[in-house]
């Protein structure tokens, strides 16, 4: 009787929750990591997996995306189990699509039926986003949204706060921080961090916004063309590792519109690397600027970050921020969850988010995806048999009955 269900061999781990970087064998049984070391013999598994010349790392973790694609009458979110497990992304977060008043339709049509392991940020707009009412300070909740996620610990983590920056003048219907302040009221109530997406304009600051989040706080989209992150050498500000020093957390965002070589590449050379690395993944950018978790981490990988912080960044960072420090990781009886990576040398072309080219000379691609035990994703079929060794009846499928029909 075999030990293991499947093995991974010969591949690069990289594991930096557990320090791992080298030539380790990676084996899996009953859904949960069940070792992780040198020569384990391919004797011991039910399927072995050459991986020669691949990276096995955790599954990747993407903290900012919109996945809530049942939402009537209209979304920009995207289908997560169609997009994340090409990528090697396991774990996401949806970033405040839904608020309190469509949380639980979102649960139970998205989340609950989803291979793909789905936390949400709860919007302080308890209707979420997508529409005028994001601007309508009645619709701004604190004790509401923070009851959402005291009521539903498992898959809410946090409150987030984005696209309150209306065009009309700040006035006493619409004071400049309504939304940032219930946020963080509702922060508060629940214990759970704040994620924000800031629109920095004459009336509230950027450094304002820094100084108001608490320790543990979010800056989503750090690299967007509207913040004042570089000086007049620049070079990354000051009052950006001041509050990085006192706890607040920078993740990248990419988006559609909020990530910018210009920024991001003055800022990571000068020491400002994001805390976390993130898509902001939805359909008006996946065919865009964006395309996937993966290209985004070849963005950094190419801007001469290593590709073992990239790693860190996509699993490790993200988990902790989050509070589910539990993922990130291959150590012995984790929920087996991997990304298999290739690392390709070439000539390579990156857009940001003013349609501007940075060339490349790496880019990373998913070759195979394990969530929860189970392949859900092989790009080549290593884990198939070559036809002509499979056995006669190779292929099965299900009739409506539930009976099984070999062809």
């Amino acid at each position: 009787m075999p030990q293991y269900d499947i093995l991974l061999k010969n591949g690069t781990v990289i594991d930096p929750a557990n320090g791992l970087d080298g030539q380790l064998d990676v084996a899996v049984s009953a859904g949960k990591i069940a070792a992780v070391a040198p020569a384990i013999p391919s004797s011991a598994a039910a399927k072995t997996l050459d991986v020669t010349g691949l990276y096995v790392t955790p599954g990747l973790i993407d903290i900012h995306v919109h996945v809530y694609h049942t939402r009537e009458p209209e979304t920009l979110s995207i289908v997560a189990d169609h997009h994340m497990f090409r990528s090697g992304v396991t774990t996401v977060v949806d970033t405040g699509t839904a608020g309190a008043k469509h949380f639980l339709h979102f649960k139970r049509t998205v989340i609950d039926r989803s291979k793909t392991r789905i936390f949400a940020f709860i919007n302080i707009v308890k209707s979420g986003m997508e529409g005028d009412f994001e601007q309508d300070v009645s619709e701004m909740d604190a004790a509401l949204a923070a009851s959402i996620v005291l009521a539903y610990p498992e898959e809410c983590v946090g409150i987030k706060t984005a696209h309150y920056w209306t065009s009309l003048p700040f006035d006493a219907a619409h004071p400049p921080w309504a939304a940032v302040d219930r946020a963080l009221e509702a922060s508060a109530l629940c214990g759970k961090p704040l994620m924000v997406d800031f629109w920095h304009r004459e009336g509230r600051t950027y450094q304002e916004l820094l100084q108001k989040m608490q320790p543990g706080d979010i800056h989503t989209h750090v690299y967007a063309q509207q913040f004042p992150i570089l000086n007049a050498e620049n070079q990354p500000a000051d009052f950006l590792f001041e509050a990085r020093e006192r706890g607040i957390i920078f993740d990248l965002g990419h988006g559609a519109g909020s990530f910018w070589f210009r920024q991001a590449l003055p800022a990571i050379q000068g020491g400002f690397a994001p805390d976390s690395i993130s898509t902001d993944l939805h359909v008006g950018n996946v065919n865009g600027v964006v395309h996937d978790m993966l290209t985004t981490m070849s963005k950094l990988l190419c801007m001469g970050m290593s590709l073992r912080e990239v790693i860190f960044r996509s699993t490790v960072t993200p988990a902790r921020e989050i509070g589910h420090p539990e993922l990130g990781t291959l150590s012995v009886g984790a929920e087996a969850d991997i990304a298999v990576l290739r690392r390709d040398e070439g000539n390579f072309g990156y857009v940001d988010c003013g349609w501007a080219r940075m060339d490349g000379s790496e880019k990373l691609s998913c070759e195979l995806t394990v969530r929860a035990g189970e392949i859900v994703f092989d790009l080549n079929g290593i884990a198939r048999p070559l036809w002509q060794d499979a056995p006669p009846a190779y292929w099965q499928i299900r009739v409506p009955s539930g009976r099984i029909v070999k062809r």
